[in-house]
Order: structure tokens, then sequence, then C-alpha cells
């Protein structure tokens, strides 16, 4: 049996797994239609979703006349004279009653097994995610990246491989607990937990007794930390060691084999002789300073971004934004700083945490528990928006972890999210059954971005029917919208989704986000690349 997409026969397929009468020849042919058809799967997608909530609807379940909704139900025979009941059973036609249900049941069935096996089968390796990262890069200041180094970020894992830090200063902390602070310009190579290699460059070291026999080579020696902080200073000619706390095992050939004392220091060279001398804690002052340095660069950032905030909010486009400055403990309302908002728009804080935002002065909203949310409602109808959000994920635990939904699934709304793989994905609700569009990107949140703070924003632009997603400033999808109808917003949450599906839910209508969320805002146009770009660099911490 062969089925193709769109057809009557596929209806009848999906309609049959719902009345639990599939045969095995339909369940095969869906099963290669959804598995080689995108649109399919949308399709599939959306009848589960209407499956599921009309299961939770609580007068669903009364006695009625007619088939339930959503799922095509077989209709009774027509009842025929016939022996009486027997003793203990049903009155007649009561069993009718129970078909609507018995069918929903099938639905949900179909949603436990079916869009686990179609739209969130596992991805990756088959023991779960994996990396090969050796350490993360934990600060910077003013730091300025080689070309032959993709810039990274603060935060980020850092593979195997060479750093090239042409000017200022980066916190590298290994695996293993080593930290080490580099200073540019530098060549360094990170090699495994425990070891790395240093070509040019200054950088100080602090191993604490967990890391303890850390190796770091250069081109004229290698060093065995013996618990210690210490200094190298390595250039083409030679090498400079300086330990100022603990003891350093040196090996430079047949030169020098002998471990360093607190306050000793010693220059290789080449082909010279060892030269011993006192370590000099001055030559690497700056490094010495690197946290008061980063602290005041944070704090510099955070007021450069409260400046940009400000003129932001001027912005006669911006309908909410919810920037979380001054929130207290207590506080169980979001206030629209939106100068040009609709009057009264708040959020309502349902559960959530109190945490730290991209900046120590600011705190941020965290979302963990199926309970948390932020509850809003936007009036109105626009023919373009714009969704921007600070998020840090914490990890990617369910199917679908929701950014921003819309209450339920009316004509103009949308939901926006992040699918357990890492793609990016907007659906956008026609004016109909069936009529909806689902944007997905490709897999662009990854084990890098978990844990730190990152840039969310998705431009829905009516009038030139497109729909872009965007991370961390860069575009990363782009869509031809096919509904040409006016957007809403009306009832909707951050964090979670309230699908107005009375008071128990299928698990699998849950989306709550597990991160924290510092900023959000919501615009009543079309932002361009240039402007999402420079939102994305102005709250960047």
């Amino acid at each position: 049996m062969i089925l193709r997409f769109p057809s009557p026969e596929f209806d009848d397929a999906v309609a049959d797994i719902c009345q639990g009468t599939a045969t095995e020849p339909q369940m095969r042919a869906l099963n290669m239609v959804l598995r080689g058809d995108s649109r399919a799967r949308d399709e599939y997608l959306l009848r589960v979703e209407l499956h599921a909530r009309l299961a939770s609807d609580p007068d669903l379940f009364a006695p009625a006349e007619g088939p339930a909704l959503g799922c095509r139900v077989a209709e009774p025979d027509v009842e025929t004279p016939g022996p009486a009941q027997a003793p203990g059973g049903p009155p007649p036609g009561r069993g009718r009653r129970w078909v609507p249900a018995l069918a929903l049941a099938a639905c949900l069935a179909l949603l436990a097994t079916g869009l686990w096996a179609f739209w969130i089968r596992p991805t990756g390796t088959p023991g779960g995610p994996a990396s090969i990262a050796v350490a993360m890069l934990t600060r910077t200041v003013e730091a300025r990246w080689g070309d032959g180094t993709p810039p990274p970020r603060a935060g980020s894992p850092l593979d195997p491989g060479w750093l090239r830090l042409e000017s200022g200063m980066a916190q590298v902390v290994f695996y293993s607990g080593a930290r080490v602070v580099i200073e540019g310009p530098a060549e360094v190579q990170l090699v495994s937990p425990s070891k790395a290699v240093c070509r040019t460059g200054r950088l100080l070291a602090e191993v604490p007794e967990p890391a303890r026999g850390f190796r770091i080579a250069t081109d004229h020696l290698e060093l065995m930390d013996l618990g210690t902080t210490f200094g190298v200073a390595a250039s083409r000619g030679g090498t400079e060691v300086h330990v100022f706390k603990g003891k350093v095992k040196v090996s430079a050939g047949d030169l020098l084999r002998q471990a360093l004392g607190e306050t000793q220091a010693a220059v290789v060279h080449a082909s010279a002789p060892p030269r011993f001398m006192s370590a000099d804690a001055r030559a690497f002052t700056p490094m010495f300073e690197f946290q008061q340095r980063s602290l005041a660069l944070e704090a510099f950032r955070y007021e450069q971004w409260q400046f940009a905030n400000a003129r932001l909010n001027e912005d006669p486009s911006l309908l909410v934004h919810f920037d979380l400055q001054d929130l207290s403990s207590t506080d169980w309302t979001l206030h629209n700083r939106a100068l040009n908002g609709h009057p009264g728009l708040e959020g309502v804080i349902v559960g959530c945490a109190r945490v730290e935002g991209r900046w120590r002065e600011k705190p941020a909203l965290e979302f963990q528990c199926v309970n948390d949310r932020v509850r809003m409602a936007v009036p109105g109808e626009f023919e373009s928006l714009t969704l921007s959000a600070w998020v840090c994920i914490f990890g990617l635990d369910r199917p679908l972890n929701s950014l921003f939904m819309c209450d339920g699934f009316a004509p103009g709304t949308l939901h926006w999210l992040v699918r357990h793989d890492g793609v990016l994905g907007v659906t956008v609700f026609g004016d109909g059954p069936g009529r909806f569009q689902i944007l997905p990107s490709p897999p662009v949140v990854t084990l890098a971005h978990l844990g730190r703070w990152n840039h969310f924003a998705v431009v829905l632009d009516g009038r030139a029917g497109r729909v872009v997603q965007y991370l961390n400033g860069s575009p990363v999808s782009r869509h031809e919208l096919e509904h040409a109808l006016p957007f809403r917003v009306g009832a909707a949450e951050l964090g979670n989704w309230n699908a107005q599906s009375g008071p128990n839910p299928a698990p699998a209508l849950i989306r709550n986000l597990s991160g924290a969320i510092d900023e959000f805002a919501l615009f009543s146009r079309a932002l361009s690349d240039a402007e999402i770009r420079q939102l994305y660099l102005t709250g960047k911490p």
C-alpha cells in the first residue's frame, strides 16, 4: 500500500489510527510518507496537537450526539431489533456515547508514540550528547582574536586547538581545574584538560590541588605543576618561568631537570645554559589584576546597555519591553518600559525564581518548574511583529521548549520555541483548521550555547511576506510567509504555554522552558537585520 500527501487516503489513514482501526499496511504506508515528506509531518503534528487539546476539554466527554471534533469517527450502525440485553450489560445506545472518547484516547496514544517516532526522534550519537572540549573561556578583557581563531564568547567550551590572541586578556579554565590568564599577543595550544602549549606570549597559571600535575610546554622547556601559581613568558628565543607560590618541575632536555620553589625563576634559551633569578611579579601585574579589570569592564558594559535601553523605550513601535531592572524578590508584576506601549500592559509572574542576569547588578527570572511563566495580554492586530529576548538555556530537556507562545491556536497567533534538537521554531496559525505554517531553522542551539546568555529574535514581516529568525544577531533562517493575516497576540506567555486546555492537560502539551530570561521586547513592525544586530551588540554581556 502506498500513500501520497495530500490525498483522501492519507486523511483516512490518520483518522483510522485515531479510531484504533488502522490496518498494518496503513500504518506502514503512513510511516513511509511521514518520514519522507515534511509537509505531511506538519499536517500530522497539527492534528495531533488539536486532538490533544480536544481531549483535555472538560466538556468533551459529556454525552454527545455527534462524533468528536478533530478525529474522524466511524458512525455507529443503525440499531436493529435483536435479542434482549444480557443482565448487567449497558443500556442500549450508551456505548455509542463513548465512541468519541475512545477515539480521542487513541489520539493520545498516537501522540505518545507517533509524535516521538516522527517529530521528536532522538538525534546525535546513540550515547547522547558528546563533546571533545578540554576547557572553557570564562572571561575576557578587551580581547582581539587573530584571524585563525574564531572569536569565542565568554562561557564557550574550547576544543583542542590553537588560541591566537592579538591583544587584551582572556581567562581559560581547563576541565582539570587549572585556571590560566593569557595576555596578548599570544599563541596557546589547548592539548588536553591537563596540558597546554605556549608558543609565544605571557600567561599566569593558578593550579589548585585537584589539578596537580597540570603541564605547560614551550619551544624550550616543559613545566609540570606541583600545586602552584606561576607565570610563563615565551618567545621564539627563550622562555622565562616565575614561581609565585608552591613548586614547578622544570625540564629542558639535558640542560635542566629540577624543581623551582616559591619566589624562584629561570630563563632558558635554545643553546645557552639556564639562568636563575628571583621571581618578578611586576612583569605579570596586568594578569594579577585581571579580575578587577574584568569587573570594571562589565560594569561599564552595563552602563552602556542602560543608556541604549532608555533610547529603545522611546521607539514608537515598541509595544512591550520587560527589562527586569529593579525587580525585587517580592514583585509579581513586570512593568512595561515601552513609553508608547498599551496603557496598563504588564506581565504577571507565576512562580519563577529571581537570579542574576547578564550583569551582576541586573536580575533575571529563572524558569524551571512546569508552573513557571509570565502571563500577559497584548490587544490589537498588527501587520508585522518582531520578538526579541535574552535567554540563558540550561537544557533542552523537553521536546518543545517555549520562548513565547500565544494561548491556543487562534488565527493570526504564533508559537515561538526551541526544539530539543536545537531547532528554533515558529508556528503561525491561519484562518481555519489545518491552515498553519511551521517555520523551523536548522539546528543552531548547540551544547556551546547552553548555560550562557544568548539573544533570540524573530521578525514576522507581513508586508514583505517573510519570517526571519536570528541567534546572537545573525539570521539563521528565512521563510516565505504563506498566510496573509493580521497578526494577533492576545493572551500569551513567556517561558511556558497555557493551551486553555483545562486543569489536566496531556503531558505532551507541556512546553516549559528550562532556563532564565532577563529581557523581552515586542515590536509592532519588522526590524531590519541591522537593527537586530544592534540589539544584540548593545545587550551583549
